[in-house]
Order: C-alpha cells, then structure tokens, then sequence
C-alpha cells in the first residue's frame, strides 16, 4: 500500500470550526502511558476538537478508543488497507470502519515495500512522519515518551508545527544512553511545552528545560470512581504490575513469606499481570514453598472488581513515572504500600502513614514488616485505606482533563 493511497480516505482538512489535535505513540497496547493517550483522545473528542491518533504500529492487543473511526480487519475485507508488515503477522486497517466521523488514525511506519538500506529507512522514517503532520495539519502535536518525542520534535517543528512532549518514566531511564540524552538535549528546546508526571521527573532535567515543564499527573481510570468497599476484606496481598524484573515480584514474594509463614498462612498473594517473569516468578513460588498462596492471574479485564475486596495493595517498583496501579489502588481505598522510587511519583501521591506506606526501594524487610503490621492492625489498615480515596478528589477524570484543556488552549494560542 502506498502512503497516498492510505491517505485518499483522510481528511486534509480541519473539520469546520474545530480545532485539531494530533497525539503520537508508539502503538496503542496495553500499557499505562497507552491508556492516558486514549483518555485524553476520547475526552478532546467529545469537547468538540478533531482528534488524530498517529501511530508507528498496530499492535495485536490494544486498549479500546470508544470514537475509533478505524477498525481492524482481516486482509481482503471491504475497505482494507495494510497498515503494517515487519513481522509474520502483518495488519490491515479500514481506515472508515469505525464511527463516523470519529478519531482517525494514521500510521507512520515503513511498509516492506518502502525500505532501502537501514541509513537509508532511518531518513525514510523521517520523511515519513514529516508528510504525515503536514498532511493532516494539526494545530498541535502531543507526543508520549523516549524516542516518539525525539521524532515529533525532529519532524514536526522544522515546519512551525507546535510539539508538546510528555515523558511518562523516570527521565534518566527513558534518556539513559548517551546517545538519548544527546537527542534529548539536541530537541526538547524546540519543544512549546513539556509534561511531565511529578516533580522529582521535571528535576531530572536540565535547567532549561525544566523551564518548560508543567506537571500534569494522570487522572484515575473511571471504572475505579467508586465508594470504598466497606464489607469483609479477602486475604488478599495484591499487585497489578507486568511481570517484569522493574517490578521486583520476586522481592514482594519472598517478604510475604517471612510475613506469613508463621501467624498469617491463610492469606494469599496475588499477581494480576504477566510478561516475561512468569515461569521464573512460578519456579520461585515452588522454591520457597508458597506455591499454594501465590496465585498468577494474568491480565484480567475489570481490574477495580478483582482487586476492591484486597485487604492490601504492593508496588515494589525499582523505577516508576506517576504509577496508574498505585493511583487506582488507592481510588478504591486499599491499604497501599509502595516503594519510594524515582522518579517521585509515589512520594507525590502517599504521604507516609496517613494514606499508604512508603519504604525504601529494593527493601525486602522494610515490605514484610509492612504486610506484617497491616494484616495485624485493623484500625491503621483502614485508616490508610480510607484517608487513600481522598485521591478521588485531586486526581478525577473531570479535575485532571479540564488541566489539559486549559493547558492546551494557552499553547495553541
């Protein structure tokens, strides 16, 4: 498929009146940073603004955008177009398959048939993404993390168009190599604004561009806006995390067992999630002789009504930007304990003792000890769990969009 003719079913032109918001991303799994860019899509869509959803990929699992005027397809249906062949699962896209007028969606990456040699793609990726902002002409562009930024500032600026970059983790990780940094340096000047999540993410830059940071953190999912649950507590210790080595499951397991193994045997630990972990995370379980009060869920949809009856919440991370877990967690009034990891995001939510529990990162003790205190005492269990959904109030889908509004409406101008 060529670019012009994907572009024949596009609309180059603001819709009457509206104006037009361009958000870019990698893709559109099944991640945290993910899930904020489809909130915020869906939300600018129905206040009456021209919502662009501009992509590298597609890939095979994906949070749902309620306006999608795209649909996947199967290759030969009615109106598709191949949006992506990289790998032995190519995909194919009907560009209008979806609402009527809803968020579009447009793919920057390059087809089999548009490769050369690998300098050659990089110029070409390049070109590509700059004929996709001067196509659709936004009036700003939104970009979310690491190498996305470096490309929407690289591409779109150079043109007058208008970038604001997020960057959803721990600057020092998501700029870590030199060659990032450089990148980082090089772009982020030319950038009308920068978001960060919480202050320790804004510190981690330099001067100059700390000058540009506004601090916008992500809202609560509005599946977890709900009234405490004030019932019974299963005895439960859950996580909601990838299984993921940052995610430190390991650590978490095996301070449970120092917590439970002598008083507390009937209480569970509970993992919602999977990634690469899972076999290693299961043979640990076995090792430690708790295979019987581990429980690996997987990915669950309805994640707020697996979790709510939990007596405890744990996020173990070694590094986090503005964790969406922890958030929703404490949304729903959980007894939370979270490490107190950079870039600040928790220490921007908990305020140790009144609403949750910060310890120390990789502070396997400091976590047992936790558990320990919060299975045995009720009272400060549910002082923590109900001070937490005090959070409803600063961080609701209505508070935190009506922030990006306004944001955005001083930078367009």
């Amino acid at each position: 498929m060529s670019f012009q003719k994907y572009w024949r079913t596009m609309t180059t032109t603001h819709s009457a009146g509206k104006k037009h918001i361009a958000m870019y991303i990698g893709s559109l799994q099944k991640g945290g940073a993910e899930r904020v860019m489809c909130n915020l899509a869906d939300y600018f869509f129905e206040e009456g603004y021209k919502v662009t959803l501009v992509t590298t990929y597609l890939a095979s699992e994906e949070h749902d955008v309620k306006h999608a005027a795209w649909k996947r397809v199967p290759a030969g249906a009615p109106g598709a177009e191949l949006v992506m062949d990289m790998d032995e699962n190519p995909a194919w896209v009907d560009p209008n398959g979806g609402e009527a007028g809803g968020i579009e969606r447009v793919f920057s990456a390059l087809l089999k048939s548009e490769q050369k040699d690998r300098l050659t793609n990089f110029r070409l990726r390049h070109k590509k993404l700059r004929d996709v902002w001067k196509k659709i002409n936004p009036d700003l562009i939104l970009s979310f993390s690491g190498k996305n930024n470096i490309m929407a500032l690289s591409t779109a600026t150079r043109d007058g168009y208008k970038v604001i970059v997020s960057c959803r983790a721990d600057p020092d990780i998501e700029y870590g190599s030199k060659s990032m940094r450089a990148s980082m340096l090089a772009t982020f000047g030319r950038a009308a604004g920068i978001v960060v999540q919480s202050n320790g993410a804004r510190d981690r830059f330099p001067a100059f561009v700390q000058k540009k940071c506004t601090i916008l953190p992500n809202s609560i999912n509005p599946s977890f806006m709900r009234k405490r649950y004030i019932g019974e507590r299963e005895k439960a210790v859950v996580m909601v995390a990838r299984l993921h080595s940052n995610k430190n499951h390991a650590m978490v397991m095996e301070a449970f067992k120092e917590a439970t193994e002598k008083d507390h045997k009937d209480y569970k630990l509970v993992f919602y999630g999977d990634g690469p972990e899972r076999a290693k995370l299961q043979r640990l379980a076995v090792s430690l002789g708790v295979e019987d009060r581990v429980i690996f869920k997987g990915n669950v949809t309805h994640v707020a009504e697996h979790i709510e009856k939990a007596m405890i919440f744990i996020l173990a991370s070694d590094h986090e930007g503005m964790p969406n877990s922890l958030i929703e967690a404490m949304s729903l009034g959980l007894a939370c304990i979270s490490t107190d990891c950079p870039c600040g995001g928790p220490r921007d939510l908990i305020k140790n003792g009144e609403n949750g529990i910060l310890v120390p990162v990789g502070d396997r003790k400091a976590i047992a000890d936790a558990i320990k205190r919060l299975i045995e005492d009720a009272e400060y269990r549910e002082k923590l769990g109900t001070n937490a959904t005090v959070l409803q109030e600063r961080l609701s889908p209505d508070v935190v969009n009506a922030k990006w509004k306004e944001y955005f409406e001083r930078v367009i101008g």
